[in-house]
């Protein structure tokens, strides 16, 4: 393949599949609920915080419920529910310095954290030493819990302080209102002040802030132990962890068996739309649209300092490439979406596998590799979705066949996925990783060149290739090595 194919060649060039590349649009709705958008990727934070899918919409289903026994505002009922949706925005952020912490899976650990009294010090002991090198001897345990009793307290704060923070920061890039924001940046301070990071107590928490962190602890222990669990919990926590008013409100409707079993209900979406105030719904056009995009796709590099700002560049290359087939700019707009979320589904990947400093392992690898489906079983409860999800599902596909994640082949990959596929290999190629340096741009040529026709689709790397040589590229890896930095620096 002649890598030096002048644009006028690329231009003639017709994919395979039946898409038109000039004109098709991998978006299909002009506006979208946007709870409808919030809800399908309220389950990417889900997995990130290692709960059961579900959990960030069941928490506003029982938050809005606390919000109807209060006859709370249309406006402060809107406010909470995007509040309850988004309440882990910020989740990812931490991630990586749980795991290094531990020295075990993020996940686990911080789903096991919300079942337990962390103001207690002998259930944080238990908590400590049930997940501090899982698996280790117990050298290696009493080694992870020692760094975890110097750190103190203000590493707890420190750790909530990030993700609350964080998530609050994400909140008003998505234009939502600054109650809304407030409430994240409240979710884990309790009644009596000893929460975080703020340690503020009582009324200076905002209403929407106690109502959430009161939600999902009942969500929580809903799920793993049943609603009699979940209102003991509770109760015993009234005017410690919580306003004492809204744990009242909360047992007001204890015995209402219809409402506690829409949180068991296969169609979560659907009820949560039931819920979101009419007079006030909030829409997502083009505009919007690429302010979510742009939103998860921080998130998801956040979610380890070697991922930082992949998704960003990958979004950036795979515009790029569209650019020299003379592409439409809607279609431009809609392959930098997929760009951006493409591994929406790495959520859920522990970081003690993505920030592992050895080679990961074959059963490693194919924790790591289930990431595309994850990205593509999120993206597609959307309908207006559904060809962004097979694209963005799609990039490690390959055109013999040996890819993932469905095993697609030649002209079952279509174009869009193409394009992404050789931005998404590129990008990773050319950043560094714990196991491998990054490579340089002319090793990238020879690895894409040999793979062309097999693996990658020859005229998308050859439309990369005139793009690149175009364009001056700084290299990603000092935003890594900076990210990795200030992740030590935080410990």
């Amino acid at each position: 393949m002649n890598l030096s194919m002048s644009r006028s060649a690329l231009v003639s060039f017709e994919p395979t599949s039946q898409q038109n590349p000039t004109s098709d649009r991998l978006v299909q709705a002009p506006i979208i609920r946007l709870s409808e958008i919030m809800s399908a990727f309220s389950v990417a934070l889900d997995v990130t915080q290692g709960h059961p899918q579900g959990h960030c919409m069941r928490s506003c289903l029982i938050g809005m419920r606390i919000a109807e026994v209060l006859k709370m505002s249309t406006a402060d009922r809107s406010a909470l529910f995007y509040a309850l949706l988004l309440k882990d925005l910020g989740c990812s952020s931490n991630a990586a310095k749980i795991a290094h912490l531990f020295g075990g899976d993020d996940h686990q650990i911080k789903h096991s954290t919300r079942l337990i009294d962390w103001t207690d010090p002998r259930q944080c002991l238990g908590h400590c030493w049930t997940n501090c090198a899982p698996g280790g001897s117990t050298i290696e345990k009493l080694l992870k819990m020692a760094a975890i009793v110097r750190s103190g307290a203000e590493a707890g704060r420190k750790i909530a302080e990030i993700r609350c923070e964080r998530g609050a920061e994400i909140a008003r890039m998505l234009q939502l209102s600054e109650p809304t924001a407030q409430a994240i940046l409240d979710l884990d301070e309790h009644w009596n002040g000893g929460g975080n990071p703020c340690k503020q107590k009582g009324e200076e928490i905002s209403l929407l802030g106690r109502i959430c962190g009161l939600a999902q602890c009942v969500e929580v222990y809903f799920t793993a132990f049943g609603l009699s669990s979940a209102c003991e919990m509770a109760t015993k926590r009234r005017g410690k962890w919580f306003d004492p008013a809204l744990v009242d409100a909360l047992l007001s409707f204890k015995n209402e068996a219809p409402f506690w079993a829409q949180l068991d209900s296969s169609q979560l979406m659907s009820e949560i739309s039931r819920w979101e105030p009419e007079d006030v719904t909030l829409l997502a056009d083009d505009t919007r649209l690429d302010r979510v995009s742009e939103a998860f796709a921080r998130v998801v590099d956040a979610k380890s300092p070697w991922t930082y700002l992949h998704s960003t560049r990958v979004a950036e290359i795979a515009v790029g490439i569209a650019n020299q087939f003379g592409c439409s700019s809607g279609f431009e707009q809609d392959i930098r979406r997929a760009g951006l979320l493409h591994d929406i589904g790495k959520l859920g990947v522990s970081n003690a596998i993505l920030d592992k400093a050895g080679k990961p392992t074959d059963e490693e690898f194919a924790q790591i590799r289930r990431h595309a489906e994850y990205s593509y079983q999120i993206l597609k409860q959307v309908p207006a979705f559904g060809e962004l999800a097979e694209v963005a599902g799609g990039h490690h596909e390959r055109l013999d066949g040996k890819g993932y994640h469905r095993g697609l082949a030649g002209a079952e990959i279509s174009f869009a996925t193409r394009i992404l596929t050789v931005a998404d290999v590129c990008e990773a190629m050319t950043a560094k990783r714990p196991y491998r340096e990054a490579l340089e741009w002319e090793q990238v040529q020879k690895i894409l060149a040999k793979d062309a026709g097999k693996g990658v689709d020859p005229d998308c790397v050859a439309a990369l290739q005139t793009w690149y040589e175009k364009h001056e590229h700084a290299s990603r890896v000092d935003s890594q090595l900076e990210a990795v930095e200030r992740l030590v620096a935080e410990l």
